[in-house]
């Protein structure tokens, strides 16, 4: 197990640097300069005279692989930044200064992660919560009318876009019918706030990511659960004549949660990257919008640290989800 996990973690090492060395490639060699955007907000309509300046005082005229060091050593030791004319001492590990805020990419990612945090996590538990029961109760069902209709409306929801869904039940809810709970959506601080407003602010972004995400969890779930249903040791367990409940629980769900598992470390890995769409609408300012705002104004620094923030959190969640493998299955073995 420990010699599984320290090659997946070095496997994992070399994931991020390629993720960074990519980002980094693209912007470098894009159509347009990085220090494009900058030099438009620092000298309104006369950036045309002035972008070689700041391509220099960027770094952007050095050699590609001096500047991806800089950035590199930055991570590890700090380094100072020059934006503008303007230094900024950037502390270890420096992710470096936002060319839109002159903020430190560091302190703005810390900041935003409640707010992405608390999505994902709410999001998350509503998927589990809905979508594996539905999904046990159709397995049962097999067949009849209540698990054909079931399976028929989940499939409807589900080829809905999810963008699309979202903001439907954003407008319905706030706008048409004005319910009072979903009057002020967005992240609330609860040392701030207090839990209400914080519970408030987000539970129709909760709302939305659970009604669509339990639906593919329903489909999942019944499938295994099926599966594991039609096995030999299920038959054998009727045969000693063991209660229905605990066959389903106990033995055919732990065996059907095994795929259910691996579709769920990635969701959740993807959903603490930042749920770009979910925070947009529901005015949420988390990872995801930041990133969606940085990649708009071709702002490098935050993108690399985005991009980095999701590279590490789907590793992460991809391990978890191999070793949680060995617990629920143990025909499964790490090597």
């Amino acid at each position: 197990m420990f010699a599984y996990v320290v090659k997946r973690l070095i496997s994992g090492v070399l994931v991020v640097t390629l993720v960074s060395m990519g980002i980094f490639l693209l912007f470098w060699f894009g159509p347009s300069s990085p220090a494009q955007p900058i030099c438009d907000r620092e000298t309104s309509n006369r950036c045309g005279d002035r972008i070689e300046i700041y391509e220099e005082t960027l770094g952007y005229n050095n050699p590609v692989y001096e500047e991806y060091g800089k950035f590199v050593q930055g991570v590890f030791v700090g380094r100072t930044l020059t934006i503008a004319s303007s230094e900024y001492e950037c502390p270890a590990p420096c992710l470096g200064v936002s060319y839109r805020t002159k903020q430190p990419v560091k302190e703005e990612l810390v900041s935003r992660m409640p707010a992405t945090f608390s999505v994902a996590i709410g999001g998350a538990f509503l998927y589990l919560l809905f979508g594996v029961p539905i999904g046990v109760a159709a397995a049962r069902r097999r067949g009849t009318v209540a698990d054909k209709a079931l399976v028929s409306s989940f499939l409807f929801i589900s080829s809905i876009p999810y963008y699309l869904f979202a903001l439907l039940t954003w407008l319905y809810l706030t706008i048409t019918f004005e319910v009072p709970l979903f009057s002020d959506t967005g992240y609330f601080s609860i040392g701030e706030n207090g839990p209400f407003k914080w519970f408030s602010g987000l539970f129709l972004a909760w709302v939305a990511l659970g009604i669509f995400g339990c639906t593919q969890y329903t489909r999942f779930t019944r499938g295994a659960m099926v599966e594991a249903l039609s096995e030999d040791y299920i038959r054998t367990a009727k045969a000693k004549g063991l209660p229905a409940r605990k066959i389903v629980y106990k033995h055919g769900l732990r065996a059907a949660l095994v795929p259910v598992v691996t579709i769920f470390g990635i969701d959740f890995g993807t959903l603490l990257a930042g749920t770009i769409f979910t925070e947009r609408i529901f005015e949420i300012q988390g990872i995801g919008w930041w990133a969606l705002e940085a990649v708009q104004g071709k702002d490098l620094p935050v993108v690399m640290a985005t991009a980095l923030f999701s590279a590490v959190v789907l590793i992460i969640s991809n391990l978890l989800v191999d070793v949680v493998y060995s617990v629920l299955d143990p025909r499964v073995r790490l090597s």
